[in-house]
């Protein structure tokens, strides 16, 4: 199943951002534009999310699957290292919310140096000779406000929301006694909210409780978790 929903995923951020390309135009007074313009924008949170999922191996019980799909999505993504993310991201579950965390920072917890400490240590040379290269070529048969706005602008305002829903949000500062031991916070439920937002990531503390769990299934580790709370029991991360 996780295969499945990670190809349709990026099979949908391919198609949609192309006829975005090859049959829309910039319009600002249009409904439909900008409809279609968050759904870029959502897809490409999707698309990352995917990548996400690949480096805790839970869209196929085969490596290769994971690494292939882990690969693809990240380079579609903004020609990101799968490899680099990956080593990042172990670090990162290992010392959540600390200052050997790479996706933390402890210098401050204001959200705009937080975020741009955040793309600094993610951002790379050869990324970025990637994207001016792919964006040179599709310069030749798109517009470059065509290309900024309905392929670059989407990417950025995912990275945004990832950032802010699956970084700042659960982990900044102060750290209470209901985020042991991962010093992570979770969305209140609302399975419809956590979806709309991105994708049940907000449901944070439950990711890290069980980062095998794939995107699509953190709703139910959040049900178990409040059942359990509501009855008495204890949960063991």
């Amino acid at each position: 199943m996780g295969t499945v929903i990670s190809f349709f995923i990026i099979v949908l951020w391919i198609v949609h951002g192309w006829s975005l390309l090859e049959f829309s135009s910039v319009d600002f007074s249009s409904p439909v534009f900008y409809v279609r313009f968050f759904f870029q924008m959502y897809l490409s949170t999707g698309l990352f999310i995917t990548a996400h999922d690949a480096m805790h191996r839970s869209i196929s019980r085969r490596k290769n699957i994971n690494i292939f799909i882990g690969t693809l999505a990240c380079f579609l993504f903004a020609g990101m290292s799968f490899k680099k993310l990956l080593k990042n991201h172990i670090d990162h579950h290992i010392h959540p919310g600390t200052h050997e965390d790479p996706d933390f920072t402890t210098h401050s917890q204001n959200f705009f140096v937080w975020f741009g400490t955040f793309m600094v240590r993610y951002t790379t040379i050869l990324q970025l000779v990637v994207m001016g290269v792919l964006y040179n070529l599709l310069k030749i048969r798109y517009s470059e406000l065509s290309l900024w706005i309905f392929w670059i602008a989407p990417l950025l305002l995912a990275t945004v929301q990832l950032f802010y829903f699956g970084t700042y949000l659960p982990h900044r500062l102060p750290h209470s006694n209901t985020m042991k031991p991962h010093n992570a916070r979770t969305l209140k439920k609302n399975h419809f909210k956590a979806m709309a937002s991105c994708y049940f990531f907000g449901y944070h503390l439950e990711h890290h409780a069980s980062p095998s769990t794939p995107w699509w299934k953190l709703y139910q580790i959040k049900n178990s978790f409040e059942e359990s709370a509501s009855s008495g029991k204890v949960h063991e991360h």
